[in-house]
């Protein structure tokens, strides 16, 4: 004998074929994707260091404009005194260990210190950069 219940076609899913096609999609665009993100955070790391060279090189030229003896900054403290120069906090180095640390040098042109963080400035001729190797070009 037959019921009288209604006939249902059974839900059964994804099957493992069609699972594993969306998952190499979804990996041929993450590999594709990949690396142009990268590289985006990269040269957005390179501009922003740029950047920050730029206006602090600028407000100490202007701090030397102000400067009744046409001195640069003293180098003990760089941050405070380019305060009035700057909108702002004195920029912190983005790239090394990402701090505000301006280390004293006389080396002329400049080189890294022992510690790579921070930025290397030297009060006799005014060179302002970041105390890191890759950095030290900008």
């Amino acid at each position: 004998m037959r019921s009288n219940a209604i006939l249902r076609p059974q839900r059964r899913g994804f099957t493992l074929i069609e699972l594993l096609v969306v998952l190499l999609i979804m990996g041929i665009i993450a590999a594709v994707a990949m690396p142009k993100m990268l590289n985006t955070m990269s040269s957005t790391r390179a501009n922003s260091a740029r950047e920050c060279l730029q206006i602090v090189r600028q407000a100490i030229e202007m701090y030397r404009s102000n400067d009744p003896n046409n001195a640069y900054p003293p180098a003990a403290t760089l941050a405070t005194a380019l305060q009035p120069h700057l909108r702002g906090p004195f920029p912190t180095c983005p790239m090394g260990n990402l701090n505000a640390s301006v280390y004293a040098s006389t080396a002329n042109p400049l080189v890294v210190s022992g510690t790579t963080d921070g930025w290397l400035y030297n009060q006799s001729t005014g060179d302002f950069a970041i105390n890191d190797a890759t950095g030290i070009a900008y």
